[in-house]
Order: C-alpha cells, then sequence, then structure tokens
C-alpha cells in the first residue's frame, strides 16, 4: 500500500523521464517507499534517441546488479523490438557525411564506423514507448506516481528531510530528493546552483521534430561512398563546418511499424534568438545550402511542430546537497553530439541508486555518503563537453575532423569494453565492489581517456584561436593517438587514409588479446 501524503517517503523523484523511472523502479524494486513526480504526463515527444554501446551494457548492468530483468530488455536491438516496442529502429552504424558550403561532396570526406552487430545490435528509441515503458515499471514495483503535477515549492531540513508542494497546494514528504526534472530545475533555482555563464566552452543551439518521407541516404546521393554498411541502418550525421544535422530512422528494419524519422539540424550560433527565422524557415535555408542533403528530404513532411533551442549547454556548481541530488539533465547538458547524454544519466544512476538503498538501509543520509556523486557528474560533463567542443571546431577542416573521430571512437570503446567487462566479471563473483572500483574514475585507463579528450581540446583550442593550422592540429592528434598505443598497429586509428572501421570478430578478438597481452600496463590491467 502507498503511504499517505503526510507520511514521508524514502525518496521523492522529479522527473518520470528514462533517469527518474529507472532510478523509481530500481529502488522500488528493493522495497523502498518511492514517489515519482512530473508536471506532464506519458506518451511524450523526448530527445535522446540514438543509443549508444556504452548505455545498452549499463542496462545490463543495472539489470543484473539490482535484479531489475526488465532493463534488460533494453540492452539490445532484439529484445527492444520483441519485449518492449515495434515502433524503434536499429542501429548498426555511426555514419558521418562531410558537406562543404557551394562544393560538391566527394566520396572521400565521409567516414562510418560500423557497430558490432555480431555481437549485439544497438537501436533507435522511440523515446514516447521507452520513457513508458520505464515508467510503468517503476510502478508495477511499487512506485507511487504523481503526473501532472508541477512543483512550486521545495522546503529542505537537513535533519529531517524534504518537503515538496505542487501548484495546487499538495504536500508531498520524503526523506530524500533526486531531482531529474531537466533543464529548468527548481532546485538548481532555488539554491542557485545554475552556473551562469555556463561553464562549457560548447556554445550550440539545435531544431528538431519527426518526419515522415525522409528518403534513405543511399538511395539518393548521387555518390557511392563505398561505406560497409547501409547509411539507412545507423544513426546518420551531416556534417559542415558550424553545425551537424541528425538523421535518425526507426523505419529501417522489416518488423518496425513506424514511419516515422527522427531530424535535428544543431548549429554553432551566438545571434540573438530574436533575430533568428522560424525554424521551418531556417531548416529550408540549410537544404538549399546543401542541396546534397535536401535530396533525403525531397518527399519528408513534418508530423509535429518543430522545436527549436535557445543554446542547450548548462552545468551546475555542485549536484549533491543536504538531502538532494541533481542528475540527468537538470545536473547539466552540452549536446546530442555522439549521443551520451543518456549513458551519462544511467551511469549515474548506477552508482546513486546503491547509495540510496544503502542510506535507506542505515537511516543515514548524511551530504558525505553521496559527495562522490557530485565528482562523478562534473567529470562526465567536463569530459563530455571536450570531446563535444573539439569536434565543432573540427568540423570547419575534414582532416582535423577525421582525426577526431578517431578521438571519439578511441574514448567509446574502450568506455564499454571495460564496463563489458566487469560485467562479466561481475556476473561470476557477484562482487559489488566491481562496480564500486570503477565509480572515481580514477583507472589508469580512465584517466588515459580524460587526458585524451583535454589533449583533443587543447589542440582544437589552439586551432580556433588561429594559433595553430587544422592540418597541422589533425597530425597532432594522430601522433598523440599512435604515441600512447591505444591500439594494435593494424588497427585503423592511427591511419588517415582510412575512414571505415568495422570490426568484425575475428579482428574483436585479435584486439582484446592484444589489450590483455601486449598493450600498455594501463589497458592491460582494465581487462586483467
Amino acid at each position: 500500500m502507498s503511504p499517505q501524503e503526510d507520511s514521508p517517503y524514502d525518496v521523492a523523484i522529479v522527473g518520470a523521464g528514462v533517469a527518474g523511472s529507472t532510478l523509481g523502479a530500481i529502488l522500488a524494486r528493493h522495497g523502498l517507499a518511492v514517489l515519482i513526480l512530473d508536471a506532464g504526463t506519458h506518451p511524450r515527444f523526448v530527445l535522446g534517441e540514438s543509443v549508444i554501446p556504452y548505455a545498452s551494457v549499463m542496462m545490463k548492468v543495472l539489470a543484473e546488479r539490482y535484479d531489475v530483468p526488465e532493463l534488460a530488455a533494453l540492452s539490445n536491438f532484439r529484445d527492444t523490438t520483441e519485449r518492449v516496442s515495434t515502433m524503434c529502429g536499429q542501429k548498426q552504424n555511426f555514419g558521418f557525411v562531410y558537406h562543404r558550403h557551394d562544393r560538391r561532396p566527394a566520396p572521400e570526406l565521409a567516414n562510418q564506423i560500423v557497430l558490432p552487430t555480431w555481437f549485439r545490435n544497438e537501436s533507435h528509441w522511440f523515446r514516447q514507448d521507452i520513457d513508458a515503458y520505464l515508467f510503468t515499471t517503476a510502478v508495477r514495483y511499487g512506485a507511487t506516481h504523481r503526473l501532472n503535477t508541477r512543483v512550486a515549492d521545495i522546503q529542505i531540513d537537513a535533519a529531517d528531510g524534504v518537503t515538496l508542494e505542487s501548484t495546487t497546494g499538495q504536500r508531498f514528504r520524503a526523506r530524500y530528493l533526486v531531482d531529474a526534472s531537466g533543464f529548468n530545475s527548481l532546485v538548481a533555482e532555488r539554491f542557485g546552483l545554475r552556473e551562469q555563464p555556463t561553464r562549457a566552452r560548447t556554445h550550440s543551439r539545435t531544431l528538431f521534430t519527426h518526419m515522415v518521407g525522409v528518403a534513405p541516404f543511399d538511395e539518393v546521393s548521387d555518390l557511392r561512398y563505398g561505406q560497409p554498411n547501409p547509411w539507412h541502418n545507423g544513426t546518420l550525421h551531416h556534417v559542415f563546418e558550424g553545425g551537424w544535422l541528425w538523421v535518425i530512422p526507426f523505419d529501417n528494419h522489416d518488423r518496425s511499424r513506424n514511419p516515422l524519422c527522427s531530424v535535428g539540424l544543431t548549429l554553432l550560433d551566438r545571434t540573438d534568438p530574436e533575430q533568428r527565422p522560424a525554424p521551418e524557415r531556417e531548416f529550408e535555408d540549410f537544404l538549399r545550402r546543401f542541396p546534397a542533403v535536401a535530396r533525403q528530404f525531397r518527399d519528408a513532411r513534418t508530423v509535429r511542430p518543430w522545436v527549436s533551442t535557445g543554446r542547450l549547454q548548462n552545468s551546475v556548481s555542485r549536484t549533491v546537497g543536504d538531502r538532494y541530488c541533481l542528475t540527468a539533465t537538470a545536473a547539466g547538458t552540452v549536446d546530442a553530439l555522439f549521443s551520451r547524454g543518456i549513458a551519462n544519466s544511467f551511469e549515474i544512476v548506477n552508482a546513486l541508486a546503491r547509495r540510496i538503498i544503502d542510506a535507506a538501509s542505515e537511516n543515514d543520509w548524511a551530504t558525505p555518503r553521496f559527495a562522490d556523486i557530485d565528482s562523478m557528474q562534473q567529470r562526465l560533463f567536463d569530459a563530455h563537453d571536450d570531446l563535444v567542443y573539439a569536434s565543432y571546431v573540427a568540423f570547419r577542416d575534414y582532416e582535423l575532423w577525421n582525426a577526431m573521430i578517431r578521438v571519439w571512437d578511441t574514448y567509446s570503446f574502450y568506455a564499454a569494453a571495460s564496463l563489458e567487462h566487469t560485467l562479466g566479471k561481475y556476473v561470476i563473483s557477484r562482487d559489488d565492489s566491481l562496480f564500486r572500483g570503477r565509480e572515481g574514475g580514477d583507472s589508469a585507463l580512465a584517466r588515459g581517456l580524460r587526458e585524451l579528450l583535454v589533449t583533443a581540446r587543447t589542440i582544437c583550442g589552439a586551432v580556433e584561436r588561429g594559433e595553430l593550422d587544422a592540418g597541422v592540429a589533425a597530425g597532432k592528434l594522430i601522433d598523440h593517438l599512435n604515441a600512447e598505443r591505444f591500439w594494435p598497429d593494424y588497427m585503423p586509428h592511427g591511419t588517415p587514409e582510412i575512414k571505415f572501421f568495422d570490426m568484425n570478430q575475428e579482428l574483436a578478438m585479435r584486439v582484446m588479446h592484444w589489450s590483455r597481452t601486449e598493450a600498455p600496463h594501463r589497458i592491460r590491467e582494465s581487462f586483467a
């Protein structure tokens, strides 16, 4: 039975999106009294549709570690389509096609990372179905919900807990508050946590919608790029100086029942929002500038109004305080490039859930036990910003962008592969310290990957300031990757002429053997 409104919940979660609902499901599964509040309801239109390997592995981690098998259904495309929704698309690759204004595209200016579908196929999440699935999972495990309930006031007593009051005067009490509500976080506003201006170096905005009639780029392009996997089978990025366009199809497999395609144009822009054209007009202007892209949208029609944002980036000075924690987009936002937002959110859910369960068991909600969650979130934000900032600078020159893709893939591969390795060890030993040991981000490999991003940010920053030629910068990035021996010599990351990466099963086995035997110590110890 749910507690009465005047009885305290263990945890109140503001925000019924993927982070809030996943956390709510885990906590309710472990017997905590959970309240989920949200100003909206389900279904809803939400960004964050392209799933990356790290997010998929983390869903398996959450399912195994916290005994919530429903989460495992979201760890791969097959189970998602069979057990959750036939409205999701498949993701077999990350595709990047580079465009220059007033110049014909060239087949050599394209990159593709083919994902190891022999191991796991990733997904394009149709978020209204995914979010609803996670929310109902939380409710099925016993979480109480109050949708269409906007929180208007928060009172926090460090010794006693949290009192929330809605715009209609309802009051709710909880021992702990998790704010996963988004950019307009009331906690951030109430306690003056929002950094003004944000410390993020990235400065972008976006306009996005869902469309029907978006043609596969493979069918309309007059060039043959020679990539190993169809562009339409994955997430396609049209990249150009000053921004990028995402194309995320939900209809790219035979079992799909969804004709829609997610489309979003993200731009570096510091102009006054009042001076910008309507998003429909802005998108049409973009297509006129890039006719090779326009072919894909010749018969496309929107099925919902465009959404046009201001600056995407926001950050907070701290994410943890007495009796509260901010997470997901309430704790900070960078950019949709490389689709890291959901993965970062799940990483925090994994660490935060264990601390909340332990706090409830011991009736000890002291702030210090949550302090390292803040360190994790700030570290993830800064690494994400380093990666995206450097990439936007690299968009101005294909040679530099070609080098940055290798930096990103190195960071992405080792983050996911090392987590997969940890999960494998946990399944055998059930030793929870394996996950706790990762949370500090202080392994030699984790430090090396962050240093790689700092190096990329520093080099690209010099390009942005006009202190370094883009071609020279590209060479420096490649030289750094090679000098640090992130990859064996037979992998393509140190060879700029190789634009397409397809890690088949045989190659993957070779790399994993190398990572345990011949790789630098920082890599070997992470796969021991």
